[in-house]
């Protein structure tokens, strides 16, 4: 397989699920001390880890929660965030302008902050209440931390026994559906890497990643033009320009939104010849419980869509690292 390493994509993963040995201490402070709300806080790509965080609490949890894009809370500020806010960040070089200047503002409001920042010696990882660094794996950190608080909430009574199952089956099981998505992402990105335009549909936990998808990935890396719709909103304008050939992909997840993904699949077919449906249904996971898959259905699809990317980046010849603009030029 090309651009995998099975054993690096355990240990990453494994890795990422040790940090709940970090993640408890700090979340069960600010649940003794006391908090008003959590405000997941992103720009871009963490800005779409950051609603699928929140999509998820939103179906399990009554707790006081939010997500502020960081550009946006730079400019106009949000009067919910204050003294007993607990502000949730990521950043892999710790250094995103808009992020680093949010952090100061919610800081000088009177909240905290617990940031993952990838690199530890980032000045980011200094300016934050509480860092923990660690490549990689942003969402699982993310919802590591929601279900802690959801957790000390009383809201998870099963806490122990499904970290129990994601410590031991999880790393494995993503390895399992990244490898059996290989060739379907070498026929995928064959049939779709040079499409004038392509369509991501997406609900649930899967919406920030059929976002960040498009615009972190196909866009940013790949350089090929997108639009990234949610299911619920496909009906309402979407619909009218779909023609038989329109490339649309819809990307279908386990969680309590499954429906609305569904709907957009049954109707695709009554108009398009040019769609691809990718149900993490589809995709084994040995160990994990079928009620717990719904939880993990974010963490298959980017396994399905490493795939894709590994084969476009390979038979493109556009190296995903390359960039016309991003960071090379003030803006």
């Amino acid at each position: 397989m090309v651009k995998f390493n099975e054993q690096k994509q355990i240990d990453s993963v494994r890795g990422a699920l040790a940090l709940r040995a970090q993640i408890e201490p700090i979340v069960d402070k600010f649940c003794q001390d006391g908090y008003r709300n959590i405000c997941w806080l992103g720009i871009g790509g963490t800005w779409a880890s950051c609603l699928q965080a929140e999509c998820h609490m939103r179906e399990k949890s009554a707790l006081d929660f939010y997500v502020l894009n960081a550009a946006e809370y730079c400019v106009t500020g949000d009067k919910r965030v204050g003294e007993g806010t607990v502000v949730i960040i990521s950043s892999v070089t710790g250094t995103t302008s808009e992020i680093v200047d949010a952090v100061k503002l919610v800081q000088a409001a009177g909240a905290k902050v617990l940031g993952f920042i990838d690199k530890e010696d980032a000045a980011l990882a200094s300016m934050v209440d509480y860092c923990i660094s660690y490549m990689g794996n942003e969402q699982l950190k993310f919802f590591m931390t929601a279900d802690r608080f959801m957790f000390n909430a009383g809201e998870f009574d099963g806490y122990e026994a499904y970290y129990a199952e994601m410590d031991q089956y999880l790393p494995e099981a993503l390895v399992a559906a990244e490898k059996s998505a290989d060739e379907f992402g070498r026929q995928y990105a064959l049939a779709h890497m040079n499409d004038e335009l392509h369509y991501f549909v997406g609900a649930g936990a899967l919406y920030g990643a059929t976002y960040s998808y498009a615009m972190c990935y196909w866009e940013e890396m790949h350089w090929i033009r997108t639009k990234s719709i949610h299911s619920a909103e496909f009906f309402h304008g979407m619909l009218e320009i779909i023609d038989l050939l329109t490339p649309v992909t819809v990307f279908v997840g386990e969680d309590s939104q499954r429906a609305l993904g569904e709907r957009v699949a049954r109707f695709l077919p009554k108009v398009n010849k040019n769609h691809t449906i990718i149900d993490t249904k589809d995709y084994d996971l040995p160990g994990i419980s079928p009620e717990n898959r719904g939880s993990v259905s974010h963490l298959v699809m980017h396994a399905v869509t490493n795939r894709i990317d590994a084969h476009v980046e390979a038979i493109s010849g556009h190296d995903m690292q390359i960039r016309r603009y991003y960071r090379k030029m003030d803006y």
